[in-house]
């Protein structure tokens, strides 16, 4: 993998104990977004996000419990980025190969499967792409931007 994303919430997390993935829910801050235009729902993860921080907080069955359900909590993150620290909770960034040690397990068995980032298109996004290389990966489409920046698709 040549870039290493920076996890919002919506990421999709896995215990290597566990039977499914579960939910990342950020609670340690609410002003931190990335990746989110309207600056909803993509908050910012950090190594701060402790405790029972999963929207349904469970993992399955657990192998550690005997198969019994999962319950899991949170005590620390590795591996995030410790360039940049956030005002609101003093928490440093979690990269998408960060992991989590859980209280029942008591190893950094929690692993981040999917950072949770989407591809939003933008008007920078269009005004930026060579028409050349959309004509070849979709020769029906022409790319007319207008003076208020909407993309207009022609009827075929």
């Amino acid at each position: 993998m040549s870039k290493i994303h920076l996890v919002c919430q919506g990421a999709t997390c896995k215990c290597q104990f566990g039977t499914t993935t579960d939910i990342l829910k950020v609670k340690t801050q609410s002003k931190r977004f990335i990746n989110d235009h309207e600056g909803e729902s993509k908050l910012t993860a950090t190594h701060k996000d402790l405790g029972q921080t999963f929207e349904k907080n469970t993992f399955g069955s657990c192998a550690k419990m005997n198969n019994n359900a999962c319950k899991p909590a949170i005590i620390k993150w590795e591996g995030y980025y410790d360039k940049i620290t956030l005002k609101d909770n003093g928490g440093k960034p979690l990269l998408e190969n960060s992991k989590a040690t859980c209280a029942v397990a008591g190893s950094a068995c929690v692993e981040i499967i999917n950072h949770g980032q989407i591809t939003e298109v933008s008007k920078q996004n269009i005004q930026n792409c060579d028409e050349e290389v959309i004509k070849v990966i979709n020769p029906a489409l022409s790319l007319n931007i207008d003076e208020i920046g909407l993309l207009q698709i022609p009827n075929i």
